[in-house]
């Protein structure tokens, strides 16, 4: 049995109509799926979007998962970027090694994607960290080998031991209203740690309580994610 194909005239009514309903063109899927090993045994699963020699790596929120970069990633693709977006060991098919905790060792699986992102022809990384995944993004940074890791943007990052040592460009992003479980607000920590990462950094804070990944949910994605883009394209 043959396939009908619409016409070129068809589709692109097809897509007017729904543009013009507000649903928009097709979601963004990952060009390919990936796996890459970590130094310390475990596996990472990963998402590959774009191409380039600019190349990004996405670490998500600890509720989250690869998946929910999708629209940040084609953003990203659109600037020019190549994306890694990864699941964390514990999570969708990544693990650590034999024994270990799905939550120790997690800045191991940044670097794998880095290397990654490296060996496959990118001349310059940089590491979005949301939360849990700021915190490994971080630590990654201290790490890595000098010049591994050009720059790095912790949005709401968990707290990392030695803030003094994070490397690279540094760009922090979180709300003023911000909690933990507890209810204690988040910026005083993230202030602190800011204070004590070495220049270049910046920090911007956002109106608002929502936290890491869920403010690209709010009325400041639009702002968020130009700060971003801005952070990773400048000179």
């Amino acid at each position: 049995m043959s396939r009908i194909r619409p016409s070129m005239p068809a589709r692109v009514t097809a897509l007017a109509i729904l543009l013009a309903i507000g649903a928009g063109p097709p979601a963004v899927r990952a060009q390919e799926l990936v796996s890459f090993h970590a130094a310390d045994g475990g596996v990472v699963y990963a998402d590959v979007y774009g191409a380039g020699d600019r190349g990004v790596v996405l670490a998500h929120g600890g509720r989250f998962t690869k998946e929910s970069w999708a629209v940040q990633a084609q953003q990203l693709v659109e600037a020019g970027f190549r994306v890694v977006a990864i699941d964390f060991r514990g999570r969708g098919q990544s693990r650590g090694p034999k024994g270990g905790s799905r939550d120790d060792g997690v800045h191991f699986d940044v670097l794998a994607a880095v290397r990654y992102l490296r060996s496959s022809g990118a001349q310059a990384v940089s590491v979005v960290g949301a939360s849990f995944g700021g915190g490994a993004a971080a630590q990654a940074t201290v790490e890595a080998l000098p010049g591994e890791i050009d720059r790095v943007v912790l949005l709401a990052h968990s707290a990392i031991e030695e803030p003094g040592r994070i490397r690279g460009r540094k760009l922090f992003i979180t709300a003023r209203g911000d909690t933990t479980g507890s209810g204690a607000l988040r910026l005083p920590g993230i202030r602190d740690q800011f204070e004590r990462a070495p220049e270049p950094k910046k920090l911007v804070l956002l109106d608002g309580a929502a936290h890491a990944q869920f403010l690209f949910e709010t009325e400041h994605a639009e702002r968020l994610m130009g700060e971003i883009l801005r952070f990773l394209s400048e000179p």
